[in-house]
């Protein structure tokens, strides 16, 4: 059944994909997006990829107006606006904290008043901190963080009591958050805000988890972005990754397209209602690793990344998705591997020019003391 469908952020990298998605599925797409600058340049114009059929309102989400005026008529609400990065979020406290928290309290309050069939909202990898561990036994340990006096010695992995180092392990939707930026807190925030006002209005909502989301369309110019977006920058402008610490800790990369398709099984399956998952690939890679392939899929094999042996303030080691009940309630299954996802990459990355803006931004939080070496 056709859907009318608002995606708050949908001129965005994820959000552009998802509606892409939607329009193929036969849903009307609306979107909300205020085009900001750090993400869509300085002509803050509608991007070119944005599906022609979308219908786009230039508004900001804190905007209590522009949000009734996206709401009119809407069956399905997707909430993927968010400012991203958890350096930057460490001194603009305040910009964070008003798009994310704030503008989910104005969309909430907007939604009491016209609900909606059902609510998504883009959660984030980022409130679990530090993955799940095990120790010598295969005992699970939680709660780890990382101590100073341990990185200012580079001893960068995770250890026990005793000192003994423990083994990162998938991480499922039931670990307890560990919130180690102001990134992650405004995450959870927008998380649990959706999900109490939609059981206390209603409204069946959904909590996606995403890990590290790569492909195309991810602005290459905005140097708190995802990770695979700033190594393409760095290497279109010849010049080595940036890594942090030894370059050996692990993430979950995950594929847009796959995003996009666990947010429609979001939106299909009754079974999904109030509930939470993690939307990653189940794989797991390691930093310098993921610099290697991508400068070998550029054919900049002789660019090696440098590793800089800096830990980052809100950095954590290991995290990599337990994806389980995502296939076990949604039936999502990610289709696209990591190879032929580069592959993709790379071919956008052809036409594409970026202004690298990593030194500025390794600048901007040395500066602050938020870089330990």
């Amino acid at each position: 059944m056709q859907k009318r469908v608002l995606i708050t952020g949908g001129a965005g990298f994820i959000g552009s994909h998802l509606a892409d998605a939607l329009i193929k599925k036969g849903h009307q797409v609306r979107v909300l997006d205020n085009l900001c600058e750090q993400v869509h340049g300085p002509n803050c114009i509608r991007p070119v990829y944005l599906h022609p059929d979308v219908e786009l309102i230039a508004g900001d989400v804190r905007d209590a107006g522009m949000v009734k005026k996206a709401l009119q008529g809407m069956d399905v609400v997707y909430h993927y606006a968010a400012m991203v990065g958890v350096g930057q979020s460490m001194y603009e406290i305040k910009n964070y904290t008003e798009v994310n928290n704030l503008g989910t309290a104005v969309l909430l309050e907007a939604l009491i008043k016209h609900p909606v069939e059902k609510l998504i909202v883009a959660s984030s990898m980022s409130i679990y901190g530090e993955g799940l561990y095990r120790d010598a036994q295969e005992r699970i340990s939680t709660g780890n963080e990382r101590k100073i006096v341990d990185l200012k010695s580079a001893r960068w992995e995770m250890y026990d009591e005793h000192g003994k180092e423990l083994k990162p392990f998938h991480t499922p939707e039931n670990k307890m958050p560990s919130l180690s930026s102001v990134y992650a807190l405004s995450k959870y925030d927008q998380e649990k805000l959706c999900l109490m006002l939609g059981r206390a209005y209603h409204i069946p909502t959904v909590a996606l988890r995403l890990f590290n989301v790569y492909g195309t369309r991810q602005a290459l110019s905005n140097p708190y972005t995802g990770v695979l977006a700033i190594f393409a920058s760095r290497l279109l402008n010849n010049n080595p990754p940036l890594i942090f610490e030894d370059g050996l800790q692990k993430r979950d990369f995950v594929s847009v397209h796959d995003v996009a398709l666990a947010s429609i099984l979001a939106m299909e399956k009754k079974e999904a209602n109030f509930e939470v998952f993690n939307i990653g690939s189940g794989q797991s890679y390691s930093v310098v690793e993921i610099a290697e392939k991508l400068a070998s899929i550029l054919n900049k094999v002789e660019i090696e990344p440098e590793i800089t042996g800096k830990y980052r303030v809100g950095d954590i080691r290991h995290c990599f998705a337990d994806i389980t009940r995502a296939k076990e309630i949604l039936g999502y299954e990610p289709r696209v591997s990591f190879e032929d996802g580069l592959i993709e990459l790379a071919a956008w990355l052809q036409d594409q020019t970026a202004e690298d803006k990593v030194n500025m931004a390794s600048h901007e939080l040395a500066e602050r003391g938020l870089t330990v070496n």
